[in-house]
Parts: structure tokens; sequence; C-alpha cells
């Protein structure tokens, strides 16, 4: 017998043993939810953000949390709590968040509070109590400053509801189904800071409820949100008289259903009220937008109209925006995004005289109704700061700059997300204009169309891959999520001091790169395609962090190549001695002659390894007359003055560019290998700029490998600008030699002198079987 009563026991034991949660962080906070949990784990006792929401727990014992003297943060909303011990609160004096929202709980006990002397924010919402403030249930939480309470199944609310609370700043109330409410019951000593009301049918039901309850909650210093509510009539509306009687300067109204009769009583009430801001969001609207003699009133104080989501039954049959126009005579900041309007009518926009903030974005605003909306360029907004209509659908940048130049204050404008798809060479913008935001916009070119007046301009998410630009006032540049090969000229930004180029085809930048931008302090430019060489680590680990701060730090600096080191991070990439001297073999051959044997065998290594055999090399399979090898700070004289030269001829030549004919994807060492071995000719422009990229060295190395193993004739060089011999670096001794033993073409200055120059180089282009 004694064995089956322990028997019986063990099993009781075992049932319902506490099961432990030691899944927590460096930062003590313990991650326990939706784990199922029936009770109160057990975690360690230095804990100080728990989190066993989403579970099975049904009540809260007296020890559950005794050792959690530091807890700070408890999270136990979403369980099916029904009881918690008077006393198991009783260690958590440094609690600062507790949420038990959306549990089973009939009564709020006072007893739980008595030592939480540090609690700010309570959240009380969707528990089964039907009554709140028979008791003072808060008197001990002195710090409070956010509160949220109230349910579906709410009856009654007492006037001793919020005594006790005199630091509370936010409050949250559910009250769908209330029956009674006692005047006074939430008033407080002082004004609360935001108030939300969520009273669904109460306005239609039972307004004179409502009444009572705006009456204690609106103040000057108020910010009142009505949330969930049905407004269909007159009557519904007549509660919103409290509001204004009250001072309240602050109004939201959102998620609200409402029509035409409802909204004429609201402007009716708005009308010669304190109302400073009136915000209105996700909004259903039945009607046609007739707000009868609403015009009358006058709204001299209404400085912000932020209406956003609303959806309009009927919408076109709706002349909203016209109804609009007495209101729009004295605010300075107008928001309407996402409600489907396709037109302002330019007698509205030109009572915005006084308006500093316009904000028309997520609308379906095209080429032609965006020119009624601005009044066709005619700038009467005179004061207009600030101009958003981004996520729209419009394609003429041309247009949109003629319809802004004569906005004198216009300092901010957002037009990104629109499709544009081309930029003109010339556009007319204000003077004043200082930040731009043409992202999303699928441009494919920058042209001098942009201001030079900015110092802010984001072109991030657009189809660039070059930009020449000079903006001398560029004070932050965001070309992020393009397709940049090669790292922006500073010398065109001598003031950018934050610059992202994150997302593009960046294969690497280096010292010089940043060194040319004068003020730059800040860089963004990881998620690129990086190429690991000895050189890139190198500097990236020794020299980036010195000259700027990488704000989207160092863990999105991977390796794309070569192939053992692709996704790792720049960071911890190794590179072995043999595999850092493997490319630049040919400088070692200069630099140590006395190991010319060594070197040569690594430099036929190289040649085996990265190209194909080259002496045998069929007429035919050559695919251009010759390979262009140009630093990209010399691309604008290259794609704009050589190549339409050279493409152009008779017969044309057939020329390879990196950024035109590279394969994309392609480790960009084989792509070079690959261009000089199917080109007839390799043409050096020679310049400062040529002399320090480490990718025209490399190009230069691989061409020697012709010009020796072959000994032929294929390196043809331009000089663009003189450049004395004795400053080449050690490391070009490849075009020292090259210099001192071919004749090299001077780009002259003078035009006349320049149809002699065409005719050489094509000379020295030509194939001799054509």
């Amino acid at each position: 017998y004694m064995s089956i009563i322990t028997f019986f026991t063990w099993i009781h034991v075992l049932t319902f043993q506490r099961r432990n949660c030691f899944q927590c962080d460096t930062n003590h906070f313990c991650n326990c939810s939706s784990q199922n949990f029936l009770q109160v784990p057990a975690v360690p006792e230095n804990v100080i953000d728990l989190d066993i929401s989403f579970n099975n727990i049904e009540s809260v014992e007296k020890t559950d949390l005794s050792l959690c003297s530091e807890l700070e943060i408890l999270y136990m909303q979403e369980n099916k709590l029904k009881r918690i011990h008077d006393e198991a609160f009783r260690s958590q004096s440094n609690l600062v968040v507790l949420d038990l929202s959306f549990n089973k709980l009939e009564n709020i006990a006072s007893s739980w509070f008595h030592d939480l002397k540090s609690l700010k924010h309570l959240n009380l919402l969707g528990n089964l109590y039907t009554t709140l403030g028979s008791k003072s249930v808060f008197q001990y939480l002195g710090n409070l400053r956010t509160l949220k309470l109230g349910n579906l199944l709410l009856k009654k609310v007492e006037k001793n509801l919020l005594t006790g609370l005199t630091q509370l700043d936010e409050m949250t109330f559910i009250g769908h189904n209330l029956r009674s409410y006692e005047k006074g019951s939430f008033n407080t000593t002082r004004p609360i800071t935001a108030i939300s009301l969520s009273l669904n049918g109460l306005f239609q039901e039972n307004p004179s409820l409502v009444s009572k309850i705006l009456r204690d909650v609106s103040h000057p210093k108020t910010s009142l949100t009505i949330r969930d509510a049905l407004l269909n009539t007159n009557d519904s509306m007549q509660p919103l008289e409290e509001v204004r009687k009250g001072g309240t300067a602050r109004l939201t109204l959102q998620n609200i259903s409402t029509t035409d009769e409802a909204v004429t009583s609201l402007l009716k009430v708005l009308g010669g009220s304190p109302v400073s801001y009136i915000g209105v969001e996700d909004i259903q609207l039945r009607g046609e937008g007739w707000w009868e003699k609403s015009w009358r009133a006058r709204y001299d104080n209404l400085s912000t109209i932020f209406v956003r989501n609303v959806e309009i039954q009927g919408f076109f049959t709706f002349s909203s925006m016209i109804q609009l126009a007495f209101l729009l005579k004295h605010p300075q900041a107008v928001s309407v995004i996402n409600c489907t309007v396709f037109v302002m009518p330019c007698i509205t926009s030109s009572l915005l005289k006084n308006i500093e903030y316009l904000d028309l974005s997520k609308n379906l605003l095209t080429d032609v109704t965006i020119q009624e909306t601005l009044c066709y360029g005619a700038g009467v907004m005179h004061h207009l700061n600030t101009l958003n209509v981004s996520y729209n659908s419009l394609k003429s940048l041309q247009l949109m700059s003629k319809l802004v130049t004569r906005l004198r204050k216009l300092t901010f404008l957002d037009i990104s997300h629109n499709d544009f798809r081309t930029m003109p060479q010339k556009c007319d913008w204000p003077e004043s204009l200082r930040f731009l935001n043409l992202s999303a916009t699928k441009l494919y070119r920058a042209t001098p169309c942009l201001p030079v007046s900015l110092t802010s301009l984001d072109l991030s998410e657009n189809d660039l891959t070059v930009f020449h630009l000079s903006l001398p006032n560029l004070v932050e540049l965001n070309l992020s999520g393009n397709r940049f090969l090669h790292f922006p000229d500073g010398g065109r930004f001598p003031r950018v001091n934050v610059l992202l180029v994150q997302r593009n085809t960046l294969n690497v930048f280096n010292k010089s790169d940043l060194m040319s931008f004068k003020h730059l302090q800040y860089l963004e430019a990881g998620l690129n395609n990086f190429v690991c060489s000895c050189e890139f680590v190198t500097f990236f680990k020794g020299d980036v962090d010195h000259l700027v701060t990488l704000r989207d730090g160092h863990d999105n600096y991977v390796c794309d190549s070569p192939f053992p080191l692709r996704g790792q991070t720049v960071d911890s990439a190794q590179l072995s001695v043999f595999e850092c001297h493997m490319i630049p073999a040919v400088s070692i051959l200069c630099s140590m002659i006395v190991l010319t044997l060594v070197l040569f065998g690594c430099v036929t290594l190289i040649h085996k390894l990265h190209r194909k055999p080259a002496v045998h090399r069929a007429r035919e399979n050559l695919r251009y007359d010759a390979f262009v090898s140009y630093s990209q700070r010399d691309a604008e004289w290259v794609e704009e003055i050589l190549v339409p030269k050279l493409e152009s001829a008779q017969p044309p030549f057939a020329l390879c560019l990196h950024e035109r004919d590279f394969r994309p994807g392609r480790w960009i060492v084989d792509n070079i290998i690959d261009s000089i071995e199917k080109s007839h000719r390799t043409l050096f422009v020679l310049s400062q700029h040529f002399v320090t990229s480490e990718w025209c060295r490399y190009e230069l190395d691989f061409s020697h490998f012709r010009i020796v193993d072959e000994h032929n004739d294929s390196a043809v060089l331009i000089l663009l600008e003189p450049i004395a011999k004795q400053t080449i670096p050690k490391r070009f001794c490849k075009l020292r030699k090259i210099m001192n033993s071919k004749t090299y073409l001077e780009w002259p200055q003078e035009e006349e002198r320049r149809k002699e120059f065409w005719s050489n180089l094509q000379a020295a282009l030509k194939r001799e079987d054509s």
C-alpha cells in the first residue's frame, strides 16, 4: 500500500516539477516565449529581461520569481493567467516594465504592485475583469508613466481608478461595451500627455457616457486619439463638443467609419476650436464629400493636417479636395498619404500660401495631374519648405523641375519611387534646394540636370554605372544599390562628409580613393563584390579605420573572390605569402634582379595558369582591334572622345572596354586576360591617374607577357598628359621599359594638331591583314 502511495507521489512530483529556461544571452535576456510552459520556469537569478509570453501558464506563485531580484522587464502576455499570488512580485523592486495583457485575470489586486516602486510601464489590456476602480489598485505606482487597461467585457469604471498615478504620461483605454462611468474617473493631479480611447459603438449607442469620458480627458496639454469608432450620424459626433470645451489642441481619429453627415458635424466642432493638429488615419468614408456650410467656419488655429490611408466609397464622385479648400488657409503642414488622390485642384493649392510642409506621397499623381496640383509652376505656395511626392506615377523629371523652380523657399524635395528612367541634360531648380531624393526612380545616367546647390543627394536603388558630375556643395551622397564598378572620384565632391555606396559591384577601394575626399568621415561601402587581393586586405585591416568611420560595420565587407575566400569577411581573410606574390610577380622581377631566374619561373607559372597559349593564336580568334586600358578617372575622355572617334571611323575599330564588355560575375583578373588575348592591340591611355591605379598595373603586366613571349608590337601608348619618367613609381617598371623602347602618341591640346593624332593612332591600330 505504501509503495503505491510513493509511486503516485513521484508521479505528482514529476508532473508538476518546474522546468528550466536558461536560454539567456550576455545581456541577461532570457527568451522563454512560446515553449508550452505550464508554470513560470526556473531561470538564472541574474536575469534582467525575461520573456515568458505565449505559454500556458495559469498562475504566478509566491516563490516563482523570488530569487530574480535584478529583474527589470517581465513579459507575461498571452498566457492563461487566472491567479497571481499577492506577494508574487515582492522581490521585484527594480521592475520597470510589466506586461500582463491578454490573460484571464478577473480581478486586479493592488497587492501585486505594493513593492513595484520602479515600475514605469504597465499593460493590463484584454483580461476578464468587468470593473475598474472599486479600490485604488494603482496607489503604490507613483512612478508609472504608461498604463494600458480595458477589455471587451469591461462594464464599469469607478472614480478611484487613477488615484496615486502622479507621473502618468500615456494612457490607453478599451471600453467597447462600457455601461457605467463615474465622473472624474480619468482625472489625475496633472494632465496626461497622450490618451488613446477605443470606444467602438458607444458614440452611437451612448453618446452621453462618451461625453462624460471626453470631459475628463480633454485638456490643452493632452494629445487625444479616438480609435475604433463608428461615427455615422450628427448625434454620434456631439460628444466631440467636449473636446472643444476642454481646449484640446491635438486630435487624432484612427480606424473610423464615418459619413458626410458626421464629417460636417466634426468640421463644425473644429471651427473656432483650439485644435491645431488634426490627424485622420485608416478611415472608411461613405459619401461624396459635400460637407454643407462647413466652409463658413474659421480654422485660424489649425496648423497641421495629417491624412493617411483613407478608403472612399464612390471615389470618382467625391469632391473632397475642393471641399477641403476652406481648411487649408492657415495650416503650415499638410500630409495626404495613400488616399488615392490623383489631383489637388489649383484653387486648393492657391490657398496654401502659408504652408511650409506638403506630403502627397503614395497617391495616384501623374505628370498631367501634378501640373494642376502645383498650379502649373506658378509658385503659389510662397513659404513651402518641404515637398514629398514620392511613390506616385511621375515620369518627367524635367517637368517636375519646372513646376517647383518658382518655389523660392523649397529646401527639401522627395520625388523618389517614381518612374523617371531618364534625366535631361538641363533642368531648372530653385536656388534654395538643398536636399533631393531621387532614389528608386529607374535612372541609368546622371546628368548636369542635378542642381549644384545640393548639400544632400540620394540616388540609391537606381541603375547608375558612372557618376562624373561635380557637386561642390554636397555634404552627403547616397549611391547605394546601383551598378558602380569603381569608387567615386572624391575630387568632384570636395565637401562630402558622408558617402554611401553599399550594394553595388565594387571590386576594391584603396587609400587614394578615400584620400581624394578631403572631408570624408563616414562611409558605408559593404555588400559589394570585393576582390580580396593582398593589397586590399592589407589596406582594409590596417588603414581604413584611420581614414573613415565605417557606419555599416566590418561584417558587411565580404570577399567575393578569389574562390577560396568567398563568403569570408575581409577582416578574417588570410592570404599566404605565395598568394600575395602571384599577381605582382612581374614587379618582383624588377625589384629583385638577383632572383631573375626564380621570378621568371613565377611569371611562366602565371602565364600558364591564367591565360591561354598565345603564340599560336589564330587570327580568327581576335575579336577586338584593341583592348583599352585606362584609369576610371579618365573615363570621361575615353568614353566621350576616344571611343566615338574610333568606333565611327571607316572602317570602324572594334574596341574592348572593361565597363562595357567585361562579363558580369566573372573574376576581374580572368576578364582582363581574356580581353587582352582576344585583342589585336592593347591601347594604354597614360596619365597621372593611370600610374596610381592597381588594375591598370595588372593590365600592363599581362600585356607585357605578349610583348615578351610573342616578340610582337601589341602595345600602343597614348600620353593624355605629360608624365615625367622619374615620377613613375618603381612598381611600374614595365611602363618605364615600354616608354623607353616605344614611341608614344601625345594628345595635343591644340585643335589643329588633332587630325594628325587621329591619323597616326588609326595607323597604329590597323591590322596587317585588313
